[in-house]
């Protein structure tokens, strides 16, 4: 089921803050339905100016004093990072920044074997390659004992992290660049954003001009969005800052990336980094070593950006292939659960399933069940896995709750990895589905298409398209915007794309719209002709250098036996809300 829901909506707030920003009534609507009915509040969203001194960021300042020094002193510098998108951006981030302060900086990146963040292996073999000072780079914050470790062998720590701390509430002992332990007015930056903080204040302290770093801003763009972190407050400004870096980018392996990935770089938008080179950066780390893009994203020599390139294409290639044998074995196993009895959360396992990709598969398999699901790859007596959830869900609270049943597990609530002995995998998946029942209400497990104006078919051309732009970048926090159509038919329905896809026209009254629906084949969810209720997104496709507006179906239901219909927003009376079940 899905249920369409369209937020209160007051009308005179609507008009007064299309007059104020001088725009349509259909942003407005948006605006408003987002919270931002006061004209200030909405004209500062969509200028996504927002920014923060690095003096409100507690512990900030410490931490890059005591790099400087160790920079200035000789020590070696030794980067620790992740194998995704943001610890590889964090890695070269502070890579860069240490060599522009002439620094004796390396690096070194975990593999999915060696888990995720600091082990004391590790630890160990820093130490015997002579690290001074060790910082890490979206990682560490539970790695208390690792640090304390690394602390009796000599090196000092700083912690640069976004995750969330141990639940007992203990901290590495170290300096911490945590933008929650810091009180940061944005605490919901990525591990890119918080390297690239500390970097300024590394630069700052040694007396140059912070914004000599803004050129690695496309860093941290597309780590701020492959990280799915909220686009809201600081994280949309650096997001829409970035990826205007990103279009002019220098850095020789980003744009050998775009070019294997087709991507135009004055074109390159959120999508294209969450779809195209965020996946590709991945891959490394995913099936190998991530240490390939991590020299793609340094190195200065173009016929090697060009070579690492197409390297990480064709591992990207293969960890489709990959991900799409484990999702079918994984579905088939969610699907006989299913049909035993009804679960809250789902864990399941296979052996030999690869760990660098289980996530992805649970990611979809999350949507596709509207569960939290875990999938875990197992080796053995041990297994590794990855869970993602669902709106409403805290993942890391569930696993907190089963954390008798696990050996580590660390993240946040929307995405976790975990740890676990293969003999304790049926305990855990009985406990989370337990953990899951008494905290999921009925209709969270519903899938909610959101509404965020109601408007006519008459309104819809390249205007709106473009003034809706005015939105983006889009994505957690500040979802695409979906506009309903009422009353409307759909006709002139045309498969494209081997099948796949359709194209259509949609009208209402005398007005006319193309249309197209990804992924459905000619199943629309209503027949040509029947009076429908819709949702849609609205863009500017471009095409052999023509540009026009295109409304791309999400949802459609026939419309209510009933005469009255939702007004978009009514002249008179109470504001109202809207809820109606969609069968899928």
């Amino acid at each position: 089921m899905v249920r369409f829901q369209a937020p209160d909506c007051d009308p005179r707030e609507v008009a007064l803050l299309a007059q104020r920003l001088q725009s349509s009534t259909a942003l407005a609507q948006v605006l408003v339905r987002r919270g931002l009915s006061d004209p200030a509040m909405a004209q500062a969203f969509l200028d996504a100016d927002e920014t923060h001194s690095l003096d409100a960021f507690g512990g900030l300042h410490a931490a890059a004093q005591r790099v400087l020094e160790h920079a200035r002193d000789g020590t070696r510098i030794t980067i620790h990072g992740d194998y995704d998108v943001d610890g590889v951006c964090s890695t070269a981030i502070l890579v860069r920044a240490m060599r522009r302060i002439g620094a004796n900086v390396d690096w070194y990146l975990p593999d999915r074997a060696d888990g995720y963040g600091l082990s004391l292996s590790t630890v160990k073999r820093l130490a015997e390659r002579d690290t001074g000072l060790l910082v890490t780079a979206d990682c560490g914050i539970t790695s208390v004992e690792e640090v304390a470790a690394a602390r009796a062998l000599g090196i000092e720590v700083v912690v640069t992290d976004h995750h969330a701390p141990l639940s007992d509430g203990r901290l590495p002992d170290a300096q911490i660049v945590h933008p929650a332990i810091g009180d940061y007015p944005c605490a919901a930056l990525c591990g890119a954003a918080v390297a690239h903080k500390l970097a300024q204040g590394v630069l700052q302290a040694a007396g140059r001009d912070a914004r000599e770093l803004d050129e690695d801003l496309d860093l941290v763009a597309m780590a701020t969005i492959a990280d799915v972190v909220s686009l809201r407050g600081e994280n949309r400004t650096l997001a829409r800052l970035g990826l205007r870096a990103l279009a002019a980018t220098a850095k020789q392996g980003v744009r050998a990336l775009m070019t294997v990935a087709r991507i135009d770089p004055s074109r390159v938008n959120e999508r294209a980094v969450a779809f195209a080179l965020g996946p590709r950066i991945n891959a490394a780390g995913r099936l190998q070593r991530a240490d390939a893009a991590l020299e793609l994203l340094l190195t200065e020599d173009p016929a090697r950006a060009a070579q690492i390139a197409r390297e990480l294409d064709a591992i990207n290639s293969e960890r489709r292939h990959i991900e799409q044998a484990i999702r079918f074995q994984a579905q088939a196993q969610l699907d006989e659960l299913a049909s035993i009895a009804p679960r809250s959360a789902y864990v399941l396992a296979g052996e030999g399933w690869h760990p660098g990709v289980v996530g992805i598969v649970a990611s979809r398999l999350a949507e596709h069940s509207r569960r939290p699901v875990v999938l875990i790859s197992l080796d053995g007596e041990r297994g590794r896995g990855s869970g993602r959830s669902i709106e409403g869900f805290d993942l890391l609270g569930g696993l907190r709750a089963c954390s008798e049943h696990l050996l580590r597990y660390g993240g946040h609530s929307a995405a976790a990895g975990l740890e676990v002995e293969s003999s304790c995998v049926p305990a855990l998946a009985e406990a989370l589905d337990a953990y899951a029942e008494q905290a999921l209400l009925p209709e969270q497990l519903i899938e909610v298409e959101r509404v965020d104006a109601i408007v006519k078919t008459s309104e819809i051309g390249m205007a709106l398209a473009e003034e809706l732009a005015m939105l983006a970048p889009f994505g957690r926090g500040n979802p695409v915007v979906s506009l309903m159509l009422e009353d409307a038919t759909i006709a002139n329905v045309r498969t494209m794309g081997e099948g796949k896809h359709a194209r259509f026209t949609v009208s209402c009254g005398d007005a006319h719209a193309p249309a197209v629906a990804f992924g459905r084949g000619a199943q629309l969810g209503v027949a040509e002709g029947e009076p429908a209720q819709a949702t849609f997104t609205l863009e500017v496709n471009e095409w052999n250098g023509v540009s026009e507006p295109r409304l791309v179906l999400r949802h459609a239901q026939p419309a209510p036996i009933e005469e009255a219909t939702i007004d978009p927003c009514p002249i008179a009376g109470p504001p109202r809300s809207m809820q109606l079940l969609l069968p899928t």
